[in-house]
C-alpha cells in the first residue's frame, strides 16, 4: 500500500521561496464538541487581541499574507486569508464559535502567532494532499454548502490529486465541506504556514505548541514535519 504524501509544487517555491509549512500528522485523537479547558485560553487570547486591534492591523505577518495573495491575483480584502478572517470576527464581536476541540486549538494557535492554521480529515482524502496553482477544473464545495465551484486558473489551491477535490481555496481563504474535521475524525493533517516576514522559527514554535496542546487536551498520537523549498514533499506515516 502506497503512503499518502503532502506535496508542495516546485512552482509555488519559485514565486514564494521562503514559504514554510509546518505539519502535524495526527494518527489518533479524541475530539470533543466542547471543552472548557480550551475555551478559557482561547478567550484569553481573544481578549488580548481586542485591546491591540489598531496595532495588529499593521503587523508584518498579516501584510505578508496579503501580498502573497495579491501575487497569485487574489484580492485579500474580498477573499481574506484565514488569519485575517479570524481577526475580523473578533473585531465584530458577538462571540467566537467553538466548533470542536481540534478546530478551537488551531484557531488559538493561529491567533496567538498571527499565522494561518488549518486541518483536514485524512480519511476523506483519496490521494496526495497537494498545494499548487489551479488548472481550473478542480472541484470545490465550500464549508456548509452543497454548491460545486471551480477555482480560477492560477489560484493557489490545496487539493486531493486523486479525487480532484479542493480542501482549501485561495491558499487559506475557504475550507471545503468534504474534508472538514468533526468529532468523529481520528486521522488528521494540520498545516501551520509562514511566508514573507514570518520566520521559519515561528512556524516551528507554533507547530510544536499546537502538537503539545493536542496531546494534552485530545490525547493525540502524532508526528510533526516541515516542508520548505529544500523538502518539497513528505510521506505520511501509515
Amino acid at each position: 500500500m502506497q503512503h499518502k504524501k503532502v506535496k508542495i509544487a516546485a512552482d509555488i517555491f519559485q514565486k514564494y521561496p521562503n514559504f514554510t509549512r509546518g505539519i502535524i500528522f495526527v494518527k489518533d485523537i479524541q475530539n470533543k464538541e466542547r471543552d472548557k479547558r480550551i475555551k478559557k485560553p482561547l478567550n484569553k487570547v481573544i481578549e488580548q487581541l481586542n485591546t491591540q486591534q489598531s496595532v495588529i492591523k499593521d503587523h508584518s505577518f498579516l501584510k505578508s499574507w496579503d501580498e502573497a495573495h495579491r501575487v497569485f491575483g487574489s484580492d485579500p480584502v474580498k477573499y481574506p486569508p484565514s488569519i485575517n478572517a479570524l481577526l475580523a470576527r473578533i473585531e465584530r464581536g458577538g462571540g467566537f464559535p467553538f466548533i470542536n476541540s481540534v478546530v478551537a486549538l488551531f484557531n488559538l494557535i493561529s491567533l496567538k502567532y498571527l499565522i494561518p492554521c488549518g486541518g483536514d480529515d485524512l480519511a476523506k482524502i483519496e490521494g496526495n494532499l497537494c498545494l499548487d496553482f489551479a488548472r481550473g477544473n478542480e472541484i470545490f464545495t465550500s464549508l456548509g454548502s452543497t454548491e460545486i465551484e471551480n477555482p480560477n486558473p492560477g489560484e493557489v489551491i490545496y487539493y486531493d490529486d486523486k479525487s480532484n477535490q479542493i480542501m482549501c481555496r485561495r491558499w487559506n481563504w475557504r475550507n471545503a465541506e468534504f474534508s472538514k474535521i468533526s468529532i468523529d475524525s481520528k486521522n488528521i493533517v494540520i498545516n501551520i504556514d509562514g511566508i514573507g516576514d514570518v520566520p521559519q522559527s515561528t512556524v516551528i514554535k507554533a507547530r510544536d505548541e499546537l502538537a503539545n496542546l493536542l496531546q494534552i487536551h485530545c490525547q493525540a498520537i502524532l508526528e510533526t514535519e516541515i516542508i520548505t523549498k529544500n523538502v518539497l514533499e513528505i510521506s505520511l506515516p501509515a
